[in-house]
């Protein structure tokens, strides 16, 4: 009789127990679908704030489907380094232009130090299958890949990727990153060649005039003075977007600049840049310009006036910057 009053109160229990441990929560599955639910709801915000970035940005060069420059064939980055080929044009993408600007844009993910290295346009350089030409002819002649070759070969650098910035998207670009505008010194007034006129001074410059600022070269230092305003305004563009705070808006910036950049630079690529950039967890720009001071000379040749330069002591420059 005891036996029965005990297997009957140890099966009352295990019921119990039973009951209590169905009836605890699962956490894990809990936690599993509100990640699952913050992905979806990233993923639907993000969506909609590219449409939105989409919207507000005009028809560019490259508002169209594909790549322009799918000839491209740069290597992989290796060890989270990477080149980015960085191309500023306003030729609206019609064929055999120039380019405006030359650059590039060099990011270690490990070290998070970002580097970029202005090239004179008209360094007088071997093009491969053209001969000596300037250095932007090569992008005439073949575009992004043969300026990549003609840079390995003049330079030894290996570029990963390119991108091809039309300028038109430039004043929407600044303004999404700096609303309140960038601050800059203009050291005498300029109006040739860029539709406005600056006046000398101190002052806050907004995406229309300040693509003005960094375009304008009819001063005594002519090309040697717009590089060296488009890498302060390049460096001050840098700082303004790490005090965003938040990568909330990279989805929005990267609709407002799409019809305005061809890259062959992945999404998930450019968001994790971003990423890094947004959040402030990136070095100081480091730059650098070539030719290097004391390494050329003002020269004419059958292509017109040139920059002749110790092709070797540049080389070596470059090598060492980016190591």
């Amino acid at each position: 009789m005891i036996e029965k009053v005990v297997k009957s109160t140890l099966e009352r229990t295990d019921r119990t127990r039973n009951r209590k441990r169905r009836r605890r929560p699962r956490w894990g599955r809990i936690i599993l679908a509100l990640i699952l639910l913050v992905v979806v709801a990233g993923g639907i915000y993000s969506f909609i704030q590219y449409k939105i970035g989409l919207s507000e940005a005009q028809d560019g060069s490259f508002a169209k489907d594909g790549e322009l420059y799918d000839d491209f064939n740069g290597s992989l980055p290796n060890d989270g380094k990477m080149n980015v080929l960085l191309l500023g044009s306003d030729s609206r993408g019609e064929d055999h232009a120039r380019t405006d600007s030359i650059l590039i844009a060099h990011y270690d993910q490990d070290t998070k130090q970002p580097k970029i290295v202005s090239l004179m346009r008209d360094m007088y350089v071997d093009i491969p299958g053209h001969g000596k030409q300037k250095l932007n002819s090569a992008f005439a002649f073949g575009g992004p890949e043969l300026l990549r070759k003609t840079i390995e070969e003049n330079f030894g650098v290996d570029i990963n990727y390119y991108a091809v910035v039309d300028f038109q998207g430039f004043p929407k670009v600044v303004d999404a990153i700096a609303p309140d505008g960038i601050t800059v010194t203009v050291e005498e007034e300029m109006s040739s060649g860029i539709g406005m006129t600056l006046h000398e001074g101190k002052q806050t410059l907004h995406g229309d005039k300040l693509l003005g600022y960094v375009r304008f070269r009819h001063d005594g230092l002519s090309d040697f003075g717009r590089v060296q305003r488009q890498q302060e305004v390049l460096t001050k563009l840098k700082k303004e977007a790490a005090s965003i705070g938040s990568v909330f808006k990279l989805p929005k910036l990267l609709g407002l600049t799409d019809p305005y950049v061809d890259t062959n630079i992945d999404q998930k690529t450019l968001l994790l840049l971003g990423k890094d950039f947004a959040t402030g967890s990136t070095k100081e720009v480091k730059t650098l310009r070539l030719p290097l001071d004391g390494t050329f000379e003002n020269a004419r040749e059958d292509v017109g006036s040139v920059l002749s330069i110790d092709k070797e002591e540049n080389k070596k420059a470059l090598q060492e910057f980016l190591d």
